[in-house]
């Protein structure tokens, strides 16, 4: 991939920098987790030391091609304001036309613009390759360069993504460098054993990654929603959890290619298992294929959190994606804290460990962990995942 290096002088230059600011916001709209906007900042501040003028194309949420004010980006350039204290970050309400332009003109060497949500335009997301290029030609208007560092979105075919890096001279960010580095190290010629921890609310949604990791796990250990469908599978019984019966076949079939090719698959014990999808709901541990019909599981119990822990002791190469339970309830947190303090034990003792981005990535911030915790926090959790599995992501083929 190209660097920024690879660029040329970029002095004075208006760069455009597609950004993953897709943060979580809580109920009255505030931040609740930063670390994707920390995540970019290494780019940014490489760009603002070459003096260079910096345009933001970033996304919040699904807004669906509507101008929405819970969806607005203003709020992330107060806070990447409050992250960069020296230098001038200003918004443009506008993202394309005469205005933003004009807004842009304003701009002094070393200084950024962040404009409104790509994704208020439905040409962002279009399948249309014809409708998505005439946004991206009126992206290319605001700016000389383009540099990707959004991560989290490299995997899908968007305007501000793919097409524009066809328009302008393009290269990929610090943050995309990075994500592509530790992936590739955890996936191409991984240490072994290697461990992959997948969880999360459904198979259907990890069909292809699970089919590519039974060619090349040593362990994986599933957890989560998805759980079930393998107790299910299993002629368990899981009351009112999470479940796909359509998917059991499947399963019945991953079962058997991990038997086939050696690879240890560790499924839930025991259960914490609760009478209502509430944070305080009534809750006992109970054996996983043994959960009540008027109950439903929310976490890994203590023994599995235990054999988790076991499995991973000797690993020398860790992924996780998804976590154990509902770790948005402080109550059904426990199994998937007790997975993130197995890998930050796991790292301590010299192995490489992943978090697969999305709900991990918040979960151990969210259980005060940071970076140095972890060999890598992605910002990608669906990007990360068609990584794992191998496929072709269009945001970084663009750049080659």
């Amino acid at each position: 991939m190209r660097t920024i290096s690879d660029l040329g002088p970029i002095e004075g230059k208006k760069v455009i920098v597609r950004s993953d600011f897709n943060v979580p916001l809580d109920e009255n709209g505030a931040i609740t987790d930063d670390g994707r906007i920390r995540a970019a900042l290494p780019t940014l501040e490489k760009l603002i030391s070459a003096n260079a003028k910096i345009i933001i194309l970033a996304h919040l949420g699904r807004p669906k091609g509507e101008r929405k004010s819970e969806f607005s980006l203003e709020i992330v350039s107060k806070k990447l304001a409050q992250l960069l204290p020296n230098t001038s970050v200003s918004f443009s309400p506008e993202t394309i036309g005469e205005q933003a332009i004009e807004n842009i003109n304003k701009l002094n060497n070393g200084e950024i613009i962040l404009m409104e949500n790509v994704r208020f335009d439905k040409r962002e997301t279009s399948k249309d390759d014809i409708q998505r290029n005439e946004l991206a030609k009126e992206y290319a208007r605001l700016g000389d360069l383009f540099v990707s560092d959004g991560f989290g979105v490299v995997h899908r075919k968007q305007a501000s993504v793919y097409d524009i890096a066809k328009l302008l001279p393009s290269a990929a960010g610090e943050l995309i460098f990075k994500e592509v580095s530790a992936l590739e190290k955890a996936t191409k010629n991984p240490e072994r054993p290697f461990a992959v921890i997948l969880g999360g609310s459904k198979v259907s949604d990890k069909l292809g990654v699970i089919s590519a990791l039974l060619e090349k796990a040593d362990k994986l250990l599933i957890c989560g929603g998805m759980s079930y469908t393998f107790t299910l599978a299993m002629g368990g019984e899981v009351g009112k959890s999470l479940q796909e019966p359509d998917q059991i076949e499947t399963v019945k079939k991953y079962i058997e290619t991990a038997k086939k090719n050696g690879v240890e698959l560790v499924l839930p014990s025991d259960t914490v298992a609760a009478f209502d999808f509430s944070p305080d709901s009534e809750s006992k541990i109970v054996p996983s294929s043994e959960i009540p019909n008027d109950m439903e599981g929310l976490d890994i119990g203590p023994a599995t959190a235990q054999s988790f822990a076991e499995a991973l002791k000797d690993a020398k190469t860790i992924v996780w994606n998804g976590p154990a339970g509902v770790f948005e309830f402080d109550k059904f947190s426990t199994g998937t804290k007790a997975i993130a303090k197995a890998l930050i034990l796991a790292k301590k003792n010299g192995a490489f460990t992943v978090i697969g981005g999305g709900d991990s990535a918040s979960a151990v911030r969210k259980f005060g962990y940071g970076e140095n915790d972890f060999s890598h926090i992605s910002t990608g959790g669906g990007a990360s995942l068609e990584f794992l599995e191998g496929k072709t992501l269009p945001g970084l083929e663009v750049l080659n």
